[in-house]
């Protein structure tokens, strides 16, 4: 059994099951992965295209074929030398519905739940209306309007002998203790019967375990006619569409353990933890060890059993604590190392979903092996844009969209949106737990609950990172510069009294140590104000950035995806090595990757885009040419042109970015399909945006209104041929692009990994365009050819080459395991006319290594190029310093050629002369 040296990443749902994969293993292997990186498998909802909305986590997800299907799968990837790494969601599961079981008991029986602290809900809220209950907010009307229509109905579950107010999809259970309040209405004496013992539950200290056995009288007494027919009647007379029966269950309703209420209600008055602003997830309290071990039993049971190599966990910065989950969980699995089978690797990996934002690195002392990659997707999409492009594309969009080019003044608004509005009762809970710190000291009872949520709201407005890591040790030293950095920006917008409070929450939130407190009330205080506060901050920073600016400002788009920094334009080569080498040294086995099940723009989409900053001038005529072509599509509302300036120039954007190579704007159906995908693309976007539409009140006007610009731009033809012959201006240099972006990927520091279909050309869009079927039968006839990519280089338009690419490049890795799991880094000394256009490394490990060299910003490069290859006369005299390390025989695995390295230079022209990139090795 191999170690994890490459994954690919598979979405499973009922359309693509454990089955579906176990078929295309062999091509995995002979693809030269060596682990299936698997999206959540454990039950989830019914009808789930993503797994992250789990119902069960003791179970594998019966749609995608259960624990046999698994079992089928390892079994093929063992015998392929394979293995499995397994997404885990220790954050939250979906509620709502009916489908959880924790969930419904917690509905059922409030506090007395046994999972009642299962789940992030504060009982103690300050609304008497939530004091011990919890807020469910799943109606698609008001209340009265939901109760007076009939929709609401009570029913009875002969399965379980229980009672539920059943509306559409959900189950809400009634109260076992509230039977009597139904069955007293039973003209049956029975029933009458069993309401005395229901509502003496009230007063018994073992109602949970003491209402199985009335279950069971209840569901032998309703085996008579008469007494089901008694129940029926019972259950009419809680008919809400009538006066009487309204009032009858809203009264039944209101000695339950929750509140229904519409939907609408939950951004101002939840009082439990969601998933973002997502009311159907709702957060577990992974931090307790009785909840740990709940939902991690089967997890580490598959563990245990060799099935499962590595795990990466989802959201790590939504956890109450991620250091100690991380070492908790990391403790458990060596525990479990002994007891794995002996053909599999001992140790398994930990990886988890983080954002790292500017200047930010992961912290060393979790025990993980790195994080999903997202860091390496940006830098290497920034090493492929031009700075010179910044300052006309930056004209560009002031000029039309008529809207700021400081991205972190974009994110500054959001995140104040934010909090006014969809995670408003998040910051609402994070006011309230740091105001009863203020109480509880003689010297702060003045410190008013308003004036710590100005001060609150400044402090996050600001915050330049998803969340710190603050604990009862205080705040790491690691943290502290970016939360001072938070502080410093919240001074400048409050008032000097509001300054001195913010002084107070920098002490109560990890500035001082919880552990130094005398007073053991205050320490828990404080933990839970420290609690509340970081996982305020990563929403906020989650819908801030990447599902609200990064909508709203695009300077170029192909800068704004899941965990880029939009504020920096570009990233310099020199700033590309220094992350590798830091990777190297730290972090040697994390996730590298180009491609996601989150990302906005597919990696090739990226890649095209990126031109666009080399051709910033040329971009910014085109677009006011298209403009004035389009006039006659644009429709005047009483809320402003439609499309918006800013919506309009977006759009350009990624349709140039989308526009495969292969796209005829002659070919009808095609067209039709590229359309169809824009306009999905488009309504997600406007409503990300939050601007002239929204996911909670939609502008289906000026969505209709976008829709038909689309439909308008690409049905004429001049119009249509116009955007085509742009796009083609895109297609060489971003191809390079894409090559060079696949081979960086698959060489440097990391365990590379593809996400499903990505060898081929990826022009997909934000989710689900991202998760659209994968023809792994094209893929699997390409393979079996085994082209060598500078012939698959002359049909490059296929895709073909960049799986050939991938093919090679993998079978380097299987080769060398131990250079790439432990080589070090140097960067590659250029020099020459065009060195600004070369970014290459070596890496070294004993006596073996890897030398790498690819192009950047190739757009000017490629005149009387017909093929993505720079030809080797533009070249001139660039070239590169051989060390003395580098001295030797050396052979490209990509062209086959043979090379000998001496003392002096060696021209960049004969490094690329027979492909794109080049890739040597010498052992």
């Amino acid at each position: 059994m191999k170690d994890i040296r490459a994954t690919v990443r598979l979405q499973f749902h009922a359309g693509f099951t454990l089955d579906d994969a176990t078929q295309w293993v062999d091509y995995f292997a002979d693809l030269g992965v060596s682990h299936v990186y698997a999206s959540p498998l454990l039950a989830s909802r019914a009808g789930s295209t993503h797994g992250y909305d789990g119902i069960d986590p003791t179970r594998i997800d019966p749609e995608i074929g259960g624990e046999a299907a698994l079992e089928t799968l390892v079994t093929r990837l063992r015998s392929r030398g394979m293995g499995l790494i397994l997404d885990i969601v220790p954050n939250h599961v979906a509620v709502g519905g009916s489908e959880n079981p924790w969930w419904q008991e917690v509905l059922a029986w409030g506090r007395d739940s046994p999972y009642a602290d299962f789940f992030d809900i504060d009982w103690q809220s300050p609304d008497p209306l939530l004091r011990g209950r919890l807020l469910v907010p799943f109606l698609g009307a008001p209340y009265d309007e939901v109760l007076t229509s009939g929709l609401l109905k009570l029913g009875y579950v002969p399965e379980s002998a229980s009672f539920t107010l059943e509306y559409h999809e959900h189950r809400f259970p009634i109260d076992p203790r509230r039977y009597g309040d139904i069955l007293r209405h039973a003209e049956h004496g029975a029933l009458h019967d069993l309401a005395v013992q229901f509502e003496g539950l009230q007063t018994r200290l073992d109602a949970y375990t003491a209402v199985g056995e009335l279950r069971r009288q209840l569901r032998h007494a309703l085996e008579e006619d008469a007494a089901r027919a008694s129940l029926a009647q019972a259950l009419e007379r809680f008919a809400g569409n009538t006066e009487t029966g309204a009032e009858r269950l809203h009264a039944l309703i209101g000695h339950q353990n929750y509140r229904l209420a519409w939907w609408r209600t939950a951004s101002d008055e939840i009082n439990w933890r969601r998933f973002f602003d997502i009311t159907e997830l709702g957060g577990l309290r992974v931090e307790l060890p009785e909840v740990f071990e709940a939902t991690h039993s089967l997890i580490l049971q598959l563990v245990e059993a060799g099935w499962v190599d590595g795990l990466r966990v989802d959201h790590i910065d939504g956890l109450a604590d991620p250091r100690g989950y991380c070492l908790r969980l990391r403790e458990r699995l060596d525990a479990l190392q002994a007891k794995r089978p002996a053909d599999v690797p001992d140790r398994v990996a930990l990886y988890v979903e983080k954002i790292l934002a500017e200047g930010e690195q992961l912290h060393t002392d979790w025990g993980v092996d790195g994080t999903t990659g997202y860091e390496f997707m940006n830098e290497v999409s920034g090493v492929q844009h031009d700075p010179g492009g910044a300052a006309p594309l930056h004209r560009l969009w002031c000029e039309i969209s008529g809207r700021e080019d400081d991205f972190l003044a974009e994110v500054r608004q959001a995140r104040a949106e934010m909090l006014d509005t969809v995670l408003a009762s998040e910051f609402e809970a994070c006011g309230l737990a740091l105001h009863r710190i203020a109480r509880a000291r003689r010297e702060t009872q003045d410190v008013t609950l308003g004036a710590i949520k100005r001060a609150l709201k400044a402090l996050v407005v600001h915050f330049p990172v998803y969340r710190t890591y603050a604990d009862e040790n205080g705040r790491p030293a690691q943290d502290a510069p970016f939360f001072q950095q938070a502080v410093a920006g919240a001074r400048d917008d409050l008032n000097p009294p509001d300054v001195a409070v913010l002084d107070r929450l920098n002490h109560w939130l990890g500035g001082e140590a919880p552990y130094d407190c005398q007073d053991d009330d205050e320490r828990a205080l404080r933990l839970r104000a420290i609690t509340r506060f970081q996982q305020l901050t990563s929403p906020v920073a989650a819908k801030a950035v990447e599902d609200t600016a990064g909508y709203r400002s695009a300077v170029l788009i192909s800068r704004n995806d899941v965990g880029f920094d939009p504020q920096n334009f570009c990233v310099a080569p020199a700033e590309f090595h220094t992350a590798s080498a830091f990777r190297q040294r730290h972090f040697p086995h994390s996730m590298v990757t180009t491609a996601t099940h989150d990302h906005k723009r597919g990696e090739d989409v990226r890649a095209r885009l990126a031109v666009l900053s080399e051709k910033g001038e040329a971009f910014a005529k085109h677009v006011r040419e298209w403009r004035t072509q389009a006039g006659s599509l644009r429709r005047e509302m009483a809320s402003g042109m439609a499309p918006s300036p800013g919506d309009e120039l977006i759009l350009y954007q990624v349709l140039l970015g989308a526009w495969a190579p292969s796209l005829d704007p002659d070919d009808a159906d095609a067209m039709r399909e590229f359309t169809e995908r824009l306009v999905q693309w488009q309504q997600k976007a406007l409503r990300e945006a939050k601007l002239r539409t929204h996911w909670l009140w939609p502008d289906e006007a000026y969505e209709e209104a976008c829709q038909a610009f689309i439909e308008g731009l690409l049905a004429e033809p001049s119009r249509r041929n116009a955007l085509a012959a742009a796009a083609r201006e895109l297609d060489l240099p971003g191809a390079i692009n894409g090559l060079a972006q696949v081979t960086l990927r698959m060489t440097v520091p990391g365990m590379p990994d593809l996400y499903q279909g990505t060898e081929y050309w990826d022009f997909s869009l934000v989710d689900p365009d991202n998760r659209r079927p994968v023809d792994y039968a094209a893929r699997r006839a390409s393979l079996d050819r085994d082209e060598p990519p500078a012939e698959a280089l002359a049909h490059w338009h296929d895709g073909c080459v960049k799986q050939a690419v991938v093919h090679r490049l993998l079978a380097l890795r299987g080769e060398y395991p131990a250079l790439f799991a432990a080589a070090d880094y140097q960067p590659l000394p250029v020099a020459g006319e065009q060195g600004v256009h070369v970014l290459g490394f070596m890496r070294q490990h004993g006596e073996q290594a890897v030398l790498v060299v690819v192009p950047r910003l190739a757009a000017n490069l490629l005149e009387g190029a017909t093929l993505p290859h720079i030809p080797t006369e533009r070249w001139g005299d660039t070239q590169i310093q051989v060390t003395p390390a580098m001295q030797g025989e050396w052979r490209d695995v990509l062209s086959n050629a043979s090379l000998r390295l001496r003392e002096g230079t060696i021209p960049v022209s004969e490094l690329l002369g027979d492909f794109s990139v080049a890739v040597l090795t010498r052992d």
